[in-house]
This record gives C-alpha cells, sequence and structure tokens, in this order.
C-alpha cells in the first residue's frame, strides 16, 4: 500500500496524545503494516538511545515499541532538554547541537525545518503509516510564528490532523470549540475530527456531548476513548505528574524514598522498582524529611547536576542521606545521582551555567569532570557483586573516576563504583532495574527472604497489546486509515 501519514495534536499537554499513538501503533502494526512513529520537537528529560547513535524522547521510543521496530533518530528530529526555567539543551537528529535560551530558539526553530522534514521522509520511505504526534497545543497562536510541531509542520508536510481533548481535566467541548474558533481558516481545514480521550464512566452519558462538540466545532467526533488505567505500567514521557506516580503507601515493606530533583531526567529507572508488589516507592518533596526507617534512597538523574545538588542541600537531604548511610542504610546514584555522591563535580567549560568546582556527597571514592562531549550507547553489563546481568543504555556528559572498587563490568572494563561496605553504589546505566535478575537481587538485599519479584519488560508489552485492543475498541480503525493522507 502507498505510505499514509495521519497527525495527532491536543487541545493542550498531556491530554494522553503520547500514549494513543502507541496504541494505534500498536494496533496497526498487528494487522501487518509497517508503522512508524514521528514527534518533530519534543520537550523532554527522559530520553532514549536510538539505533545508530543519537538520543530521542522516552515516548517515540515506547511508539517504536509498540510498532515493534527499533528506536531511530529520526523519529523524534528535534529534542529540547530543559536545563533551567528559561534554557534546554538542543538536540537535533540525535545530536547535541548546543543549548538556547527560550527567547533564542524561537529564532532558531525555524531553521530546523528542513532537518525535521528530512527525517519524515526517512520514515515515510520505510514505512506503511507514520503516525505523527504534536507538542502541546495548536491553540498557542502566541508561538505560530516559527512552529515546527504542531500546525507548522502539518502545513509543511501537507497533512490532515485529528484534535485530542482530554475530559478528565474538564471543559473538553469548550476545548475543542475555543480551538477551532482561535484557528486561521486554513489551518481548521486540516482538522479532519476530534477524539475525546481519558473518559471515566457510561459512555452513553456522552452522547449528547459528542453531539455538542460537532455542532460547536464543526467537525465529527471520532470516538471516545476510555481511561486506560494501566498507562500507570507504561515509562512516562517526561516528570509531569510524577508525584501521584510515585506516591507510596506506606504499608509495603520495602521502603524506598527518591528526592524529588528539580530537573529529574529519565525517571522511568524507577519504573520497575515501583511496580514491584513488596515495594512502597515514595518522592521526597521540597520539605520533607527523609523517614527514618527507609530501606534505600536512590538518587536519580538530573539534567543540570550541579544545581539539582545545590537544591539538594538546599532541602537538608545531604544531611538526611549521610544519617541514612551511617545506619547502613543504601544508597544508589544514577548517571547524575552517581555524581553527586562522589568527592567532586567540576564544571570548567560551564557545560551546566557557569564554570564551577562542587563538593559531592562524599559517599563514594570519585570525582567527575564535566566535558561537552555526551556519551550515548547501549549496553550490556555485568554486576559486579553478584554476577547477575545487566541491560540498558548511557546518556551522559562528563567522566567519573577514582579509587573505588566498580559496580558492574562493561565489556571487561569497571563502571561505576561501590563503597568499601557495599551499601552505596553508583554508575552512569539508566535501566539498570529494567534487569529482573539484578532488581530481585538487590531488593533482596534489602529485605532478606523475599521471594521472585515481577518480569518487568514481558509486562511492558502485556500492557502494551492490552492498550491497543482498548484503543481499537474505541476508535474506528478503518475509518482512521481512511483519514491519512497519502503521501
Amino acid at each position: 500500500m502507498a505510505t499514509r501519514a495521519l497527525m495527532f495534536q491536543g487541545t493542550g499537554s498531556d491530554v494522553g496524545k503520547s500514549l494513543l499513538v502507541a496504541g494505534l501503533a500498536r494496533a496497526y502494526a498487528a494487522r501487518g503494516l509497517r508503522v512508524r512513529p514521528f514527534k518533530p520537537q519534543n520537550m523532554s528529560n527522559n530520553a532514549a538511545v536510538a539505533i545508530v547513535g543519537g538520543e530521542i524522547g522516552r515516548a517515540q521510543a515506547l511508539q517504536a515499541r509498540a510498532a515493534r521496530v527499533a528506536p531511530s533518530r529520526h523519529m523524534n528530529p528535534v529534542l529540547l532538554k530543559p536545563q533551567s526555567e528559561t534554557g534546554a539543551q538542543i538536540v537535533v537528529q540525535g545530536e547535541m547541537r548546543g543549548h538556547a535560551r527560550a527567547r533564542d530558539y524561537r529564532a532558531l526553530a525555524p531553521t530546523l525545518m528542513p532537518a525535521v522534514l528530512a527525517s519524515f521522509g526517512h520514515l515515510a520511505a520505510e514505512a506503511d503509516l507514520v503516525l505523527v504526534e504534536g507538542a502541546g497545543s495548536p491553540a498557542e497562536t502566541n508561538l505560530r510564528a516559527g512552529d515546527i510541531a504542531n500546525m507548522g509542520f502539518a502545513e509543511a508536510a501537507d497533512l490532515p490532523v485529528v484534535l485530542v481533548g482530554d475530559i478528565d481535566r474538564g471543559g473538553v467541548i469548550a476545548a475543542f470549540a475555543g480551538t477551532m474558533a482561535v484557528l486561521p481558516a486554513d489551518e481548521r481545514a486540516r482538522i479532519a475530527g476530534f477524539v475525546v480521550n481519558k473518559f471515566r464512566g457510561d459512555l452513553s452519558l456522552f452522547d449528547d456531548g459528542r453531539k455538542a462538540i460537532e455542532a460547536h466545532a464543526g467537525r465529527p467526533c471520532l470516538g471516545v476513548v476510555p481511561w486506560f488505567a494501566d498507562a500507570r505500567l507504561l515509562p512516562a514521557e517526561d516528570s509531569a505528574g510524577l508525584e501521584g506516580r510515585y506516591a507510596g503507601d506506606g504499608a509495603r515493606p520495602i521502603r524506598i524514598r527518591v528526592p524529588m530533583l528539580p530537573r529529574i531526567a529519565n525517571s522511568e529507572d524507577l519504573d520497575p522498582l515501583a511496580a514491584e508488589p513488596d515495594v512502597d516507592l515514595a518522592l521526597l518533596r521540597p520539605g520533607d524529611v527523609l523517614p527514618g526507617d527507609c530501606d534505600a534512597v536512590v538518587l536519580p538523574g538530573s539534567k543540570a547536576t550541579i544545581a539539582d545538588l545545590a537544591f539538594l542541600r538546599a532541602q537538608g537531604w545531604d544531611i538526611d542521606i549521610a544519617a541514612h548511610a551511617r545506619r547502613g542504610g543504601a544508597v544508589i546514584g544514577l548517571c547524575g545521582g552517581y555524581q553527586m555522591l562522589g568527592r567532586t563535580i567540576a564544571d570548567p567549560d560551564g557545560i551546566e551555567g557557569t564554570a564551577a568546582r562542587v563538593p559531592g556527597l562524599g559517599l563514594l571514592d570519585v570525582e567527575t569532570v564535566l566535558a561537552s562531549q555526551k556519551t550515548l550507547r547501549e549496553v550490556r553489563a555485568t554486576d559486579a557483586l553478584s554476577g547477575c546481568p545487566v541491560r540498558g543504555y548511557e546518556i551522559h556528559l562528563g567522566r567519573t573516576a577514582g579509587a573505588a572498587q566498580p559496580f558492574l563490568s562493561l565489556d571487561g572494563a569497571p563502571e561505576g563504583a561501590v563503597s568499601a561496605d557495599g551499601r552505596v553504589a553508583g554508575c552512569y546505566v539508566h535501566g539498570l532495574f529494567a534487569s529482573d535478575a539484578f532488581r530481585a537481587h538487590w531488593l533482596a538485599t534489602l529485605r532478606s527472604g523475599r521471594a521472585g519479584g515481577i518480569a518487568y519488560e514481558a509486562g511492558i508489552e502485556r500492557t502494551l497489546d492490552a492498550l491497543a485492543a482498548h484503543v481499537a475498541a474505541a476508535l474506528d480503525l478503518d475509518r482512521m486509515l481512511g483519514l491519512a493522507r497519502c503521501l
């Protein structure tokens, strides 16, 4: 069949576009179609390593998995990784291109459209169907000039658009009608219909709502997708909503706490732990104190290690973590968290802002120097203590070295570090806890006698299959495919 493409935009952020595209990708792939996900521009500190190097947003990697293909750097040609309230690292076709403040990026964005279109063309050449996801909302008309994420891309690629709204947050009829009202006529003409997402309750009670959407917005309602409760079992797109995702319940025997850093990165590292039925994993929010009965502290990745370390100290968590370690509690740091555990962190070139050298938490005998060259690779390693296999990936700036015993063996070379008593450890490998054998071993060191554990990766596959069935039951897949444009 000819290659088709259809774009999904939202009435706002977090309306469920990413999950909807993942479900459709798995559903169409199950029909035998070659499906490719595509997001012209994404903003997230949750990233994944793509084939042939490079990095893309975690949501596009999950969508690729749903489509049963390897993640490609072309699936998310522009990735913005926030480092401050007003600035971000810019990744283009998988490679870091520098940093820019928000105002400067608005001027830069239009120059990236050729790369975006080239990546789209690359995917289209190998696919039967390209499912395109927008970012934020086309109703943000103040950002329309130079837009490459929503209607700017739809216009450049000449694509029809399905508008997605979140009924769970309320006001979905007004959101659809209001979006149509602020769009110019040529952009309204691109909208083929609407999808109501995250519906709870009796669908028949929304029959009049569907009619109201069609009357006020002038387009057909293509379907109402019920709330998908198991979305929590899939990796999160970014750090938004993490507090609800990792709230803990206080009832499970293994207590793990995670400092909520302002620039937390690759938070999906926590998902396999949170999914274990005997693990109570919760975030430490500003003002919280690390509880004395905590079994382990996980220091997550960070997009601004030095700034997040300063924030951690401002909360007094450095004192809490030191006391926890003295009591024999476990501490593990991943990527930026690993860097924080060492003696010092140096940023001589101002990679994260102003050049600086700061003391770390001093729990590992290592030192870190940040540098401009980024390490991006998938890895297979072995836990040096247990011999358990580990599979994951590295995305980091800087090098860490010291005299501590290694945490992992990576292709015969040492990686990471472990304290002399074995209770504090850190490494650069993201995805560490997704390795079932390692996760089970580590949790057993916290609570002796625990049995078994979940099969995390198999659970992801089951959830994607369930998501595809959920979406297919709510939307007419043939009708949706008919809306897509032949390229």
